[in-house]
């Protein structure tokens, strides 16, 4: 895991080498271990590392093979790279490091462009081939790796994060009325190429693209999520079997790819402590797991200890717990939105923060459970949309998932923001894409190919790299994905959802985890808008830096200020919160 970052000038220009110096500083939180810069004519490349596999300067990058003429940039992780590495030494080519990152260069050495199919992990890469002048960008399946560029007719750039971009001081930084309309209506999912700002755009997942010294470029999608059931039919015993084989593989390799111990963030919920019970059940010792608590607030409980518990002393894991006093939420909170590659509402993103500085200083690795209520149909909107009946595709997910309807937004923001409805307009495509049997199916497969790539995905990768964790996801395995998709919808929304991982559980977790209400991460004091939090979102709101900017309607502020606990949306999230968290982050990231 590792930060990138680069330019093509396309100009006759040479890269200035401090920019992608400066770049760099912006990524050294994720690359902590070592950093390294490469230029050769109109290329220049930056990397930040973070050492997982091979932990030898051999590994270093950008890793150059003068003999293939190939440099790479990467940041991830390739679980199937010992046989890629054999087939290629089988086919003659030769290996002087023993890590993932050389099998990338090798692989596309001989397969080209197509070498992404044959990657197995989460990954996001830059390869200059300097034979052919060309840069060619990639990114994992499922989006797990993020990606940014800024490009333009006479140079492009690209970085791990926005931040690093924006040091470079000639991007376009005004707001894309495209992705603020997402931002404002999809909880702050602003699916890819589109971001906030209209200068940076960042590469959509299973997605390569290919870049030319004139400035001409091509992209291509390498892989697609069919949703449709298998010709053979299954049994319920079958199906149950079947995923318990391939989520079980996805662990082990997530746990035996890595040359420094692996943890699991355990949050007292089915998925992680289904990833306990199956790494215990593939004969793993000495598993360390982690788990954050908050203070209560009167309406709700601010940890999950009395779930994660048992399961730590049932596997006798070594549990580390960290209760976190509500008063050090708000000192933590700017540092949080600064890790943020861009703005994002998820009131556990700071919990996320918070606890990772704590683990990453027992491991470097950890596994998580990101993904299972999206790839199982875990949350209870997905059968309230399964169920409903009367209404077109759109609406019945609008209905029950938008956090605004048109006119809301409309009243929410500056009229030089109004405009079409981009959001339904989007939804609408992804949810018409062919190669999906029932109206549920297009729902999970456009949620797992396009809008948990930027909730929950990204918040962990940003909130774990910015201390220098590496965070790795079993439940978003691609393989996994492909074999959940084509499952029938039953056996993921029965039971209240995730029905087939409850079956899987039965036995080896405790039925406490497994009969319990669905649970979200809790950080009460940011769900109940109240004392200083209030008083925080107010400022930031009602400053100078907001006032100039002009983002949001004076009047709809001052009513959600009024009350600031009677406005959510159909999925719970605090309306002020949401303008208040992308304003501050606009304010923290100098945004005119």
């Amino acid at each position: 895991m590792c930060g990138i970052c680069g330019e093509f000038r396309f100009d006759g220009q040479q890269p200035e080498l401090a920019l992608t110096h400066r770049m760099m500083t912006k990524l050294e939180r994720r690359g902590p271990d070592h950093g390294g810069s490469y230029s050769d004519g109109p290329v220049a490349l930056g990397h930040r590392r973070l050492a997982i596999i091979d932990l030898s300067e051999h590994a270093n990058q950008p890793m150059v093979d003068q003999e293939l003429g190939l440099v790479l940039v990467f940041n991830g992780t390739i679980y199937n790279f010992p046989e890629l590495r054999s087939e290629l030494q089988d086919k003659g080519y030769h290996f002087y490091s023993s890590g993932d990152s050389e099998v990338i260069l090798k692989a596309y050495a001989e397969w080209g462009e197509a070498c992404v199919e044959r990657l197995h992990g989460m990954f996001a890469f830059a390869i200059w081939d300097m034979a052919r002048q060309k840069l060619v960008l990639a990114r994992d399946r499922m989006g797990i790796k993020p990606l940014y560029y800024s490009f333009n007719g006479q140079r492009l750039r690209f970085a791990s994060n926005m931040q690093a971009l924006l040091t470079t001081g000639d991007i376009d930084t005004s707001i894309n009325p495209v992705g603020l309309h997402h931002q404002l209506t999809l909880h702050a999912v602003i699916p890819a190429p589109n971001t906030i700002l209209n200068g940076i755009k960042k590469m959509r997942p299973a997605h390569f693209m290919t870049f030319k010294a004139d400035g001409s470029y091509h992209e291509q999608q390498y892989w697609m999520l069919n949703a449709t059931r298998p010709a053979e039919k299954r049994s319920e015993e079958e199906w149950i079997d079947a995923i318990h084989q391939s989520l079980k593989t996805a662990v082990e390799k997530r746990k035996t790819i890595a040359d420094v111990p692996v943890g699991v963030l355990l949050s007292g919920g089915l998925d992680s402590s289904l990833l306990v019970a199956l790494l215990a059940e593939a004969g793993v010792g000495n598993l360390k797991t982690f788990t954050v608590g908050f203070e209560d607030q009167p309406e709700e409980k601010g940890n999950e200890f009395e779930y994660s518990d048992p399961v730590a002393e049932r596997y006798a894991t070594e549990h580390h717990k960290f209760f976190i006093q509500n008063s050090k939420v708000m000192d933590y909170l700017p540092d949080a939105v600064d890790a943020m590659a861009e703005p994002m509402v998820g009131q556990d993103a700071v919990a996320f923060y918070m606890l990772s500085e704590q683990v990453s200083k027992e491991v470097k690795v950890v596994q998580s459970g990101q993904g299972a209520d999206e790839v199982f149909g875990g949350y209870f909107w997905f059968s309230q949309m399964h169920e409903a009946t009367g209404e077109d595709d759109l609406d019945r997910f609008a209905n029950r998932y938008f956090d605004r309807d048109h006119e809301e937004y409309l009243q929410t923001v500056n009229q030089r923001f109004h405009g079409e409805d981009h959001t339904s307009k989007r939804v609408a495509q992804l949810l018409a894409m062919p190669d999906a049997d029932e109206y549920i199916d297009k729902v999970l497969r456009m949620d797992v190919t396009h809008l948990i790539v930027d909730d929950p995905v990204k918040r962990v990768d940003n909130m774990t790299m910015a201390w220098g964790l590496e965070a790795r996801v079993p439940f978003l395995d691609h393989q996994l994905v492909e074999l959940a998709a084509s499952m029938p919808p039953e056996m993921k929304l029965r039971d209240g959802g995730k029905y087939v991982l409850k079956k899987i559980a039965r036995g080896i977790v405790p039925d406490s985890v497994i009969d319990r209400p669905k649970g979200y991460f809790p950080v009460p004091a940011l769900k109940f808008v109240r004392g200083e939090f209030l008083q925080f979102m107010e400022d930031i709101l009602l400053n100078d830096a907001a006032r100039q900017r002009g983002l949001f309607q004076p009047a709809y502020v001052e009513k959600l200020l009024a009350k600031p606990e009677a406005y959510h949306t159909r999925l719970q999230g605090s309306k002020l919160w949401h303008l208040a968290l992308l304003e501050m982050w606009l304010q923290r990231n100098l945004i005119n």
